[in-house]
This record gives structure tokens, sequence and C-alpha cells, in this order.
């Protein structure tokens, strides 16, 4: 897979770029967790999320945010990481101009970012937040939410307490024109270990159903 490195809005960022043979395959990015707490583009997460997304057919593109890994610059609260996922995003746009289908996938702080994203393209489709973090960051921007998606979280999770979770999905699903799906991985704490093989096919078979609709 190859190793890549884009403009962003604060220097270089780092990330791993792996495309289809498909010139016109849905295109996914995927956000990882909080910088300041060990989250990065290989943590577990976000790359089974990569390769799910991938082995559905998408062009993928994870990348780290700022000051993580090789990617310049320093954590900004989550300003700078929008605006580097945006980048992120404009990137994997240019090398994909036929793409039909654009999905953003984050986990943990990743989703909230991913979340805000979703509200600035309107050329994003689905989305698929795992564990979002309802109990540290504010999500009233999503109104209204502006497509469907998937919001999945651990019943013992420990980080982002999953009443926390039911209640985003709530408000969300009081609004008309989307369809939120929410899941839960029974036993599964944060980081999905145990649970991660559950919560992926969870993932790949909502995808391949919002593709199958999309198609149809």
């Amino acid at each position: 897979m190859p190793e890549v490195i884009f403009p962003g809005p604060d220097g270089r960022l780092e990330g791993r770029y792996h495309p289809q043979k498909n010139r016109d395959a849905p295109i996914a990015i995927i956000l990882h967790p909080h910088p300041l707490y060990g989250g990065t583009m290989n943590n577990k997460v976000v790359y089974n999320l990569h390769y799910a997304f991938h082995k559905i057919g998408f062009t993928c593109l994870r990348f780290n945010f700022r000051g993580v890994g090789r990617s310049q610059g320093e954590y900004d609260q989550g300003i700078g990481e929008l605006s580097d996922a945006a980048s992120a995003l404009d990137y994997l746009q240019s090398l994909n101009a036929n793409a039909k289908n654009c999905w953003v996938a984050g986990f943990s702080f990743g989703a909230w970012i991913g979340m805000q994203l979703l509200m600035r393209r309107p050329e994003i489709s689905g989305f698929v937040s795992v564990a979002p973090p309802a109990n540290q960051y504010d999500f009233s921007f999503l109104a209204p939410c502006p497509s469907s998606g998937l919001i999945i979280n651990g019943s013992a999770d420990r980080v982002v307490p999953p009443a926390d979770v039911v209640g985003l999905t709530d408000k969300l699903k009081q609004q008309k024109g989307i369809t939120i799906t929410h899941k839960v991985v029974e036993g599964a704490g944060h980081f999905f270990d145990p649970g991660m093989d559950e919560m992926i096919g969870t993932v790949d078979s909502y995808v391949r159903q919002r593709l199958t609709e999309t198609t149809r």
C-alpha cells in the first residue's frame, strides 16, 4: 500500500493510500483517534476499517493528523484537524475524479472530526462513526445531519459511556430525510478487543447494503 505525503494546511501530512483498479470506485477517508492519547492512522480500529472499506470496493485513504508520525504541525484542539481532514479529502478526490460515492469513517476523536467534515462537504453520501465521543464533545452542529450513516459502539465502553451514544443517536433519529442506524457490540470496550470482528462485520454489511440501494 503506497505511503503518501500530501499538502495540508499546516505542512505536509502522511498517509496510506489504497486504490482500486476500477477508476470509478467509491472513495473513503478514515480518521484516527485523539492525537494526544496515542491515536494514529495505524490504530487497530482505523486499520481494520480501512481494509474493510477496501474489501468492499472503495479506494481508501487514512492519514495522520498534524503532529502525529511524519505529519507536520501541532495538535490544534480539533480545529486544525478538521482542516487536515478536508485537505485529505481534497487530495483523495483529486486522484479519483470519477468517484460516484464518497464516505467518511472515524473512530472516537476521528468520529467527531468526521461528522464535522460531513457538515462541510455535501458530496459525502454516507458515514460510519465508531464510538463517537458524545460525552466529551458537542455534536449539536448536526442540525440537520446531511446524510444517513452508521453509529456503532461497544456495550462495555468505559471511555465513551454507551448511554451518551444512545442520547446522540436518539437526537439524530428524530431528524427527517435521513436514516441513522445504531448498532451495539455486546461486551466490547472502546477499542473492540474483544469485538473487533463483529464490529467490522457490521460495518461491512451496512456499507454493502447502502451501496446496493444507491445502485438500484
